[in-house]
């Protein structure tokens, strides 16, 4: 694996800092970043059990509302919650997460957990492959999730606030809570100004 470094130097989001370990990435051609997470790492609070984890790698850059962030995400699945995720973070206690993510029956899956406290959980939709587009829209007021297959039409996944809305961060992260590490590489990634105006729209 690639040497450890200060940052992804993704474009767009080369301003920003990792929150968590610094992890193992290298660059995959001209537009990509191949960023491996350790074993066992996540970041979750879990809703019935009360146990906090926060240890997967995340890399931050600011963000001003209105705004995009969009990649698209290919994922090295081996085990079970493997993914690779785009992240909206505001403190340590309010932050989402926007994850394509292998399920517990082995199917790529978009998944969203959004954080205020505690974490919850949900699960979107099944893809074939492993790559999908993922894009969070950083609004004036809360975000929103979308996935598409081709990054042309969006299906939104989850429109939602954290908590203050005060020093907004946004950027990508690799879990793989319960094996000995993935992979996932983010390409085409890019932080615009401006948003959506109908998140249902498909646009």
């Amino acid at each position: 694996m690639a040497k450890r470094s200060t940052g992804p130097a993704l474009p767009g989001l080369e301003v920003g800092s990792w929150f968590g370990p610094v992890p193992s990435w290298r660059r995959r051609g001209a537009d990509a970043v191949e960023v491996h997470a350790p074993a066992r790492s996540d970041r979750f609070f879990d809703p019935v059990s009360g146990r906090r984890q926060a240890d997967s790698p995340v890399w931050l850059a600011p963000a001003t509302a209105p705004a995009t962030l969009v990649a698209q995400v290919r994922v090295g699945f081996r085990d079970t919650f493997d993914a690779g995720v785009l992240m909206a973070y505001e403190r340590v206690d309010a932050w989402a997460k926007l994850c394509f993510e292998r399920s517990p029956v082995g199917r790529p899956t978009v998944v969203s957990v959004v954080t205020r406290g505690t974490s919850d959980d949900a699960n979107g939709w099944a893809v074939d492959g492993d790559v999908v587009w993922l894009r969070l829209s950083v609004l004036p007021i809360g975000y929103a999730f979308h996935a598409s297959s081709d990054g042309a039409r969006w299906d939104l996944v989850r429109l939602f606030r954290l908590r203050s809305g005060a020093d907004r961060r946004v950027g990508v992260s690799v879990q793989a809570p319960l094996g000995e590490g993935c992979s996932a590489t983010f390409a085409h990634v890019a932080l615009r100004p401006g948003a959506v105006a109908d998140v249902r729209s498909g646009a």
